[in-house]
């Protein structure tokens, strides 16, 4: 089918003036609403990306994204991490330790999850070693009992650098006369982090063999890998391809990874990103229904002028393809200016924000933002399928015109 004439009479159509005031007034809300919904979708699915890009650095960057739990203890644990690194995603691996604990100071005593780690390995993969004052990490060596706290631990124990605390840990319990006795040390506050998120509170790192120590184990003994990943989100599809590749070198393993102690926020998050997307796609929904009422007062209008073009021969599909040229014109145009302003909007938000005197966030803070383009493209594509199927009722009516019937009184 030649499309090159439904096309010129549709593009004629939409820029004629329109005979009804009302329909023109209806396609104006059309478009607005197109414009409109297109630039919040955009604006505030870059912003709801951001903040999950943002917890996932500040968050996922300091606990475990996935660990490797072996049933015996490794030989050469650098065999099986020279395997696990070939793995796509990967970005580090090194043996880790974890425990849950209770840190004292003088002033004050909280809960804590104690990682043991090797700082040699961690500073070049870990999030922790760039958010650490300099120096902190290589303070801790074994033996010399170094533990590094997070910002917010610090200040509800009131300790900094140079403190003495003392970690008690669930772990190393041994039973006396007078019951159950925890493992206890204490260590000296090497270095304070700061991610900038909950796990400021709740988490302190101390050396690998020190922590084995704390737990009464074998300080020499590895049988957990830390995997560090360029996306943490692809932790749960890289755990079975991990406990393949251990199995076929005869070791039994399990693992572990971010979503057993962090999986609900995360979870929260995306419930509440998908929500905000649906919301503001209902405003472009409601502009494609407005799109069918000027679509067919449109139809009616021309009723006439199908009926003479359908006796000069103009078939069904050609007549159709006139009105669904006309409608997806005002959906282009709407999503043009929507994009446009959309993106616009977005990457000056902070600006504007400033430039306005309004802070989100609370003085100093900035709106995490970021712009996807796989996303944009699904915007687009989304909005032209719901508008080219609004289109599809109008056509088809107006290709039902009956040249005999409409120009009976003509």
């Amino acid at each position: 089918m030649d499309l090159r004439f439904p096309f010129y009479v549709g593009y004629r159509y939409w820029r004629a003036r329109k005979a009804n005031a009302f329909a023109s007034f209806i396609t104006l809300f059309a478009v607005s609403g197109i414009f409109l919904g297109v630039a919040a979708l955009i604006v505030v699915s870059s912003v709801m990306n951001g903040l999950e890009g943002q917890l996932k650095e500040r968050i996922l960057g300091a606990v475990p994204q996935l660990t490797v739990h072996t049933d015996s203890p490794l030989v050469d644990w650098s065999i099986q991490a020279n395997a696990l690194k070939a793995l796509p995603g990967v970005q580090g691996i090194a043996p880790s330790v974890s425990t849950q604990a209770m840190v004292q100071s003088a002033a004050n005593l909280r809960a804590v999850q104690v990682f043991g780690i090797f700082p040699e390995l961690a500073q070049s993969v870990s999030f922790i070693a760039q958010h650490t004052y300099s120096g902190a990490f290589d303070e801790l060596k074994s033996g010399k009992y170094n533990v590094i706290l997070g910002a917010e631990l610090a200040r509800q124990l009131k300790v900094g650098p140079g403190d003495t605390v003392r970690l008690l840990s669930g772990d190393g319990v041994v039973y006396s006369p007078f019951g159950p006795v925890p493992s206890q040390r204490k260590f000296v506050v090497s270095g304070i982090f700061e991610m900038g998120s909950q796990v400021d509170a709740g988490v302190a790192y101390i050396h690998y063999q020190d922590a084995r120590r704390l737990m009464r184990q074998s300080s020499e003994t590895i049988d957990q890998l830390r995997l560090y990943l360029n996306d943490p989100f692809s932790a749960p599809a890289l755990a079975g391809r991990v406990q393949a590749l251990l199995q076929q070198q005869g070791i039994n393993a399990t693992t572990t990874d971010w979503r057993d102690t962090y999986g609900h926020l995360f979870g929260a998050v995306k419930m509440e990103k998908n929500m905000m997307s649906l919301m503001l796609s209902l405003i472009v929904a409601v502009a494609a229904f407005n799109i069918v009422s000027a679509l067919v007062m449109m139809v009616v209008d021309k009723t006439t002028d199908v009926a003479v073009l359908k006796t000069q021969g103009l078939t069904t599909p050609m007549v159709m393809g006139i009105f669904v040229v006309q409608g997806s014109l005002n959906a282009v145009l709407g999503l043009v200016l929507g994009l446009s302003v959309g993106i616009v909007l977005t990457l000056n938000l902070n600006g504007i924000m400033s430039a306005l005197g309004v802070s989100i966030l609370g003085s100093g803070q900035v709106l995490p933002i970021k712009l996807e383009w796989m996303q944009l493209s699904a915007i687009v594509i989304g909005t032209l399928m719901v508008t080219l199927l609004a289109t599809l009722y109008p056509a088809l009516r107006a290709a039902r015109v009956q040249p005999a019937s409409a120009l009976r009184y003509e």
